[in-house]
Parts: C-alpha cells; structure tokens; sequence
C-alpha cells in the first residue's frame, strides 16, 4: 500500500490533556514568572542561574506526565499513513507515545547543548535537574536544549519542508499567533486536505478550506484519527 503523508502540527494544547499547564493556566508554573526574566535569550545571559531554576521547575512539573488518547491515537494513525509529528511543545509525550518521526521544533526539555557550539552532540539529562555548572565535553557550559524567546529556530526549514511534502495537514491545539510555526500552514500544498482540532480557537481565518473539530485535543483527535483509518479501510484495494 503506498501510504498517504500526514503532517500534524501539535501545540499546547494537546499536552494539557495530560495535565501539563499552558502559559495561560491560572496557578501554573509559568504564570509564577515573568517571562522576559527567564525565557528569553537576554536572560540566559543576564542571569544563568534564574533561567536554570526555571527549566528545571517546568522539567520538574511534566516529569511523571502521560501521554493522552490524542498522543496514542497519533501513534495508531502510522499503521495506516506515513506520519511525521512536528511539535512546538517541549515535553517528551509524543515519545512517550513511542510515536516514530518526532521534529521538536523549539528544542525539548531533556537535553542539554553546548553554550558556544549549536552544532556539538545534544547531552542526555537524567531526572530533573541541570546542574548550574555542568559542562559539555567541549567546555563550555551547558544550557538547555530549548529555544528561548529571541532565538531562532533552526528547524523551521525543515519543518516547511515536511509540510510541503504532506497530503495531509492536521493541526492540533495551538492558537495560531506564534511564528514561525504558524506560517507553517502556506507551505501546504493546493490540493492537501487541512484539519484543525482546538476548542477554544477559530477556524475560519484560515487562507484555505479547513475542517475544524471544535473539541479538546484527547476527543477530536481520536475522532479524526478513527475517520482518517476508516477511510483507508475503505478505499478499494487499499490504493490510496
């Protein structure tokens, strides 16, 4: 069977499913700083040690978190189309998932990188902490591997690239006002179908036919994933 690709674009959404909080959740972690004096490039520089504490606290917060019915249920959608997952988000559910073709597109939370080379090998960190002097075998030290406000975001390329290839585009609980990641949507070809799953956003600004599920990402997207296999199933000798 030669199979369809699908591209899924996942934002935050998707993981509050799982009880990770959003920037926007009262009382969670992230509405306890402000942001400008620990996400962003500036910062890190300004104050390591601050940034430090923060990243460990979110690590800290998602730790022990599960995937949900919409993380698993995009691991079953690969028995039936070629799948590539681009995410925004910074946990590792998607992996927890055991989904297979994973693009963090601003980095994740358990690994660190060289400070002074982008290019050196990514270091593992087990549990939680990042020690405030540890040290990549090359010297320097050690930041977090995650793309702070301010920096940019060298995967993006490939990401359009993923997109541009996909005959399938499903977006999943991100609000769209980010960029790049939202632009990502015009690298879309004319005849790819488009769906969005989010509950609380719209979706008739976008530039093109979009069918939305307005509904949390752990009921639409089991929703759609059950629709998308049923239309293989039913497609004559499976040709798709």
């Amino acid at each position: 069977m030669n199979k369809k690709r699908i591209v899924v674009l996942t934002g935050a959404g998707i993981s509050a499913d799982s009880g990770v909080p959003t920037f926007r959740d009262v009382g969670g972690i992230w509405t306890k700083y402000d942001l400008n004096e620990v996400c962003t490039h500036e910062a890190l520089i300004k104050n390591r040690k601050k940034v430090i504490d923060f990243i460990n606290q979110s690590r800290k917060e998602i730790l022990n978190k599960q995937p949900n019915a919409a993380h698993l249920a995009l691991k079953q959608l690969e028995q039936y189309y070629d799948v590539n997952i681009i995410t925004t988000n910074i946990d590792d559910l998607h992996e927890k998932a055991q989904s297979n073709n994973i693009l963090h597109l601003h980095g994740d939370l358990w690994h660190l990188r060289s400070s002074k080379n982008d290019d050196a090998p990514l270091v593992k960190i087990d549990g939680f902490e990042q020690l405030l002097d540890q040290r990549h075998p090359d010297g320097s030290l050690l930041r977090p591997h995650v793309v702070l406000f301010n920096e940019p975001v060298p995967l993006i390329e490939k990401a359009a690239e993923l997109v541009s290839q996909a005959d399938i585009m499903i977006i999943i609980g991100t609000s769209r006002v980010v960029y790049p990641a939202a632009g990502l949507e015009y690298y879309l070809k004319q005849n790819a179908d488009l769906y969005y799953v989010d509950p609380a956003q719209s979706g008739s600004d976008f530039t093109r036919q979009c069918t939305h599920i307005k509904e949390r990402a752990a009921v639409g997207v089991p929703m759609l994933v059950s629709n998308l296999i049923d239309r293989v199933k039913t497609t004559p000798n499976n040709i798709m």
